[in-house]
């Protein structure tokens, strides 16, 4: 009967944004200070006041085209913008902002690598540039970018969620685990900040820690399938059975699903509940005929009855050996259950 993988939660919640008004005002100010050092007399070209006067107006006619819910108009005017003053860093994070929001993923991670680009030290855009490439499925991008983002602001809690995530894509919990412990102690009251670090502490088999984590997550955020099986699986690690049983109980009211029958065989059958423990098995299969686990345990629980009746109930023998075949047909990989047929083939 085998132990599923812990998933973790949802990547970093809420994008980041960035203060326009801030930012708006700071570019206005430091372009005139250029241009007054190098203004020229006479009208040979658009000095740097004109231009980033210009460039700056324009962002704010995208704001006001976004704050109408004209999100193409605004982009048009931002990149006009943009082609006046190419170094307008503010008017490359909201195209990016923009097209992210509208799902042109692609689109907004380059106009992030631009804001990048400009300005290194720029921690809301190194965090929405790791978030976008997150979303894109760029996991091992996206790790260098989160890192680049916590190097810029170690204590926030969305930059070390992101990071932590994305290790635990990459199946690497050892690297993942104080970013995520960081994740909880910056922002102690987000409910997935604590499940992601239930689901390392679970890969890491410190399961006891897990379950206090999970327990955490269940007093902050909405419970869901994925967070209880995760719990319950903790708690099985663990030998708290009833506890286990009481989770998966609950699971089993959001959604059935093949796994939480599964999961609850397996429970029942810990508890010599076996008559239970096969009834659940037997849920699983009916849902999901090619849950493997579910065809294991049904077999377990079937030869320990063969056992029990002194091997007098060959019928039994011979449902668990087809039950095992078949568990092996979908996974190969299973030595423990290849020594179990060649163990009851002849009886």
């Amino acid at each position: 009967m085998n132990q599923p993988t812990p998933k973790h939660e949802c990547r970093t919640g809420r994008f980041s944004r960035c203060p326009l008004a801030v930012m708006v005002m700071c570019v206005v100010v430091s372009s005139m200070v250029v241009s007054l050092a190098g203004c020229k007399s006479g009208g040979e070209r658009s000095s740097p006041l004109s231009e980033a006067v210009r460039s700056t107006a324009l962002v704010v006619d995208a704001e006001n085209a976004l704050g109408a819910g004209d999100d193409i108009a605004a982009l048009n005017l931002l990149a006009q913008a943009i082609e006046v003053n190419p170094t307008l860093t503010v008017a490359h994070m909201r195209m990016a902002e923009i097209q992210r929001d509208r799902g042109e993923l692609s689109e907004s991670e380059q106009a992030y690598r631009r804001v990048v680009t400009l300005e290194p030290r720029n921690f809301v855009g190194q965090l929405g540039h790791a978030e976008v490439l997150h979303a894109l499925g760029r996991v091992i991008e996206a790790v260098r970018a989160y890192v680049r983002a916590v190097s810029l602001e170690p204590g926030n809690p969305s930059a070390n969620k992101g990071l932590a995530a994305a290790y635990l894509e990459l199946n690497e919990p050892r690297a993942a685990l104080q970013y995520a412990q960081r994740a909880t102690q910056y922002d102690p009251e987000d409910g997935r900040s604590h499940a992601n670090l239930g689901a390392i502490y679970s890969l890491l088999h410190r399961h006891e820690d897990a379950v206090g984590e999970y327990e955490a997550a269940a007093e902050l955020m909405e419970l869901n399938t994925g967070l209880l099986l995760n719990w319950a699986n903790s708690l099985g690690a663990i030998q708290r059975y009833d506890e286990m049983i009481n989770t998966l109980n609950e699971v089993l009211k959001l959604k059935p699903s093949a796994v939480a029958h599964e999961r609850l065989g397996y429970a029942r059958f810990k508890l010599r509940r076996y008559a239970e423990a096969s009834k659940h098995f037997r849920d699983a299969i009916e849902m999901d005929r090619r849950h493997f686990p579910a065809l294991n345990g049904l077999a377990v629980v079937l030869l320990n009855d063969y056992i029990s009746s002194d091997r007098r109930e060959d019928t039994l023998r011979l449902e668990a050996l087809s039950l095992l075949r078949k568990s092996l047909q979908i996974k190969s990989d299973q030595p423990k259950f290849v020594d179990l047929i060649s163990r009851f083939n002849r009886g």
